[in-house]
């Protein structure tokens, strides 16, 4: 099945739901700020399991405490319901452990 990529509408409608995510260069985009780089690394470490299960994976940068993530669908060439997806998954992940 295809994934549809969303219009700037849609997009704006369900960014509304998803605090701290904006959209940077045509992705999904967030920044999680954790107590350490134990809990950064415990945190995508969970995010990992949840994406190979959705066979879809992030782009994202950690540097101690810092991780940065942009989602977005290749095949579709833009933002998905499954982008919306995995950043939903992430901010359940996050919760409690970003500081």
């Amino acid at each position: 099945m295809a994934t549809t990529k969303l219009d700037t509408d849609e997009i704006a409608r369900r960014l509304a739901q998803l605090p701290g995510w904006t959209v940077e260069a045509g992705k999904l985009h967030r920044e999680y700020r954790f107590a350490d780089f134990v809990e950064a690394f415990g945190a995508m470490t969970s995010v990992a399991l949840v994406a190979e299960r959705m066979n879809h994976h992030p782009e994202w940068f950690n540097v101690w405490n810092t991780v940065r993530v942009d989602l977005t669908t290749h095949d579709a060439g833009g933002i998905t319901a499954k982008d919306f997806e995995l950043a939903t998954a992430m901010e359940r992940i996050a919760a409690g452990k970003a500081k």
